[in-house]
């Protein structure tokens, strides 16, 4: 049987190389390729189809298409190319890199909208590919919350009108608050920034490809791309908006210290990080923000492939209590598995450091007081600490799985995909800095001041390891209140059920007419209704009964 998945994988990749080596080009050449089609023209408003070919969209393009590339390979194993629904993961994968094209090569609010759209309804397939009631509960938290996101874009584009286009890379200068306001909501709410943080573990429904692609390196960062493209200079609310940013890291950091689900734990990770590079876009440091998108999502996405190893060979088993002894079974894959953590922690010369540690270094020089610099340290350490936790769990306890559990081969299309993905999460922060070449300070700090980083690291391991050891049951209360989110899911409900309780009150007050001529009326047509069908069920027996009757009466 034809392998549609090693065609796309191939061709993918050769796309991925070719925007890689077209990116660095324009980048040299200080060159920007703008592509305009007019599609409609109405009064005075032109409807565009814009393309924008720079340097940040063609490299963001190349690492999303390289990504999607490793992990159509792994699906190829993953998700068996050869079951009955392997075409519908395929072509929805597909459709979602499309999507995801239209998003990053659009300067143009309409056409961005188009791609917008695109990702939420694709990404929302994906999570209710598993059709069961959890996943489709979390498909639908996943795409309301994704609609406000889409809301602030229309109202942005209905705004907009008065300028006679949408093209806001020529009207930075002339946005008002409000645009500014509606255009950050919107990337709130696709990056999973509080208060709209609940969606992301929730998609973890979703199959491990997907959360891979999708949920760490792809979805949740066209928020954090959006306002590195929308706004070149934010000057309103920031101070507000980099307290938001470091909340969700701090946030997201302790709920993965108290979650034994190995998915969202790292789908918690994944929250920390977009709330660093929030903060560090909202402190002015773009370039350092795009930088560290760029290598969290090859780490980040490595991270997620190793698990679905777990995963699969411990019977789809997700509880990190279960998964001990993983690297007596499966040595490859928990070496890849750790590289990915320490590259998340920021341990030097992996590529986590490069952009991590520039970003906590350089906020130092900036206006804003200590509070903000103490909250970035403290989120770093919790960082390295539910890091250790989870190798502790997964890879130095006791192997606390079933003794019948079958030992498959490690090494296949995920193993190539793992070793890949592995590689570039060592070299990829230090020869991506060499080459893009942006605009970066020169930081002198004291000795003391420069190993503050590494300490906190240390410090983060040995907390991450005492609390393997710590009894919940001594602090349940809190244990519930952080692996619930913070009741995140009760309080984005509340409205909802707010509204939903009201209604069911104003049903038990009735009116006359509606007693009279709805619910009575009801009633009787049912009855009706129900004496019709037994009559139409019963004719034969009817007329046999009426016959003996009549032949009864005659005697």
């Amino acid at each position: 049987m034809f392998n549609k998945y090693l065609m796309w994988f191939f061709n993918l990749l050769v796309l991925s190389v070719f925007c890689f080596y077209l990116g660095l080009y324009f980048m040299y050449m200080n060159f920007c390729l703008f592509l305009e089609y007019n599609l409609i023209c109405i009064n005075s408003l032109n409807f565009y189809y814009v393309l924008i070919f720079d340097f940040k969209s063609l490299l963001f393009v190349s690492v999303v298409l390289f990504i999607s590339s490793m992990v159509i390979l792994y699906s190829s194993f993953y998700m068996g190319y050869m079951s009955i629904s392997s075409n519908r993961f395929l072509y929805l994968v597909l459709l979602f890199i499309f999507s995801m094209f239209l998003m990053i090569m659009s300067p143009n609010l309409i056409s961005i909208l188009l791609g917008w759209d695109g990702l939420g309804l694709v990404s929302y397939c994906l999570v209710i590919y598993y059709s069961s009631l959890s996943s489709n509960l979390s498909g639908m938290i996943t795409c309301l919350t994704n609609r406000l996101g889409d809301i602030g874009i229309l109202i942005c584009i209905s705004w907009m009108m008065s300028f006679g286009g949408w093209n806001f890379i020529f009207y930075n200068f002339y946005f008002n608050n409000n645009i500014f306001i509606l255009m950050v909501l919107s990337s709130f709410t696709k990056s999973a920034q509080i208060p709209f943080s609940c969606w992301l573990p929730a998609a973890m429904a979703a199959p491990t490809p997907v959360s891979s692609l999708v949920h760490s390196s792809t979805l949740v960062t066209a928020g954090v791309y959006l306002l590195i493209r929308f706004f070149d200079n934010l000057i309103m609310f920031n101070y507000l908006f980099v307290l938001m940013g470091l909340f969700t890291m701090i946030f997201s950091s302790f709920c993965a210290n108290y979650e034994f689900d190995l998915k969202k734990i790292i789908a918690f990770s994944t929250l920390s990080q977009l709330g660093l590079m929030m903060a560090s876009i909202f402190l002015g440091f773009i370039d350092y923000s795009f930088f560290h998108m760029l290598t969290h999502a090859m780490f980040k996405s490595l991270l997620f492939l190793c698990s679905g190893i777990f995963i699969y060979f411990y019977s789809d088993n997700q509880d990190i209590r279960f998964l001990g002894g993983c690297c007596n079974f499966l040595p490859l894959t928990s070496c890849c598995f750790n590289i990915s953590n320490m590259a998340l922690c920021g341990i030097p010369f992996l590529s986590g450091f490069y952009s991590k540690d520039l970003i906590i270094e350089i906020s130092l020089f900036t206006g804003f007081n200590l509070i903000i610099i103490m909250l970035f340290y403290f989120s770093l350490g919790l960082t390295c600490c539910y890091s250790f936790r989870l190798i502790y769990y997964s890879l130095v306890s006791n192997f606390n799985f079933s003794p019948l559990n079958c030992t498959k081969n490690e090494f296949s299309f995920m193993g190539v995909s793992v070793l890949v993905m592995s590689l570039l999460s060592i070299i990829f922060g230090c020869s991506f800095n060499w080459l893009i070449n942006l605009d970066l300070n020169w930081i002198f700090l004291p000795l003391t001041i420069k190993i503050l980083s590494l300490l906190l690291v240390f410090l983060g391991l040995w907390f991450g390891f005492e609390l393997n050891s710590f009894n919940y049951l001594k602090i349940l209360d809190y244990y519930f209140f952080n692996s619930s989110m913070w009741f995140m899911l009760g309080y984005s409900m509340f409205l909802t059920n707010s509204f939903f309780n009201l209604f069911l009150n104003c049903y038990k007050i009735l009116f006359w007419g509606e007693f009279y001529l709805t619910l009575n009326m009801y009633e009787y047509l049912f009855k009706i209704s129900t004496f019709f069908q037994l009559y139409l069920n019963n004719t034969i027996s009817i007329f046999m009964i009426s016959y003996l009757l009549w032949f009864l009466f005659l005697l």
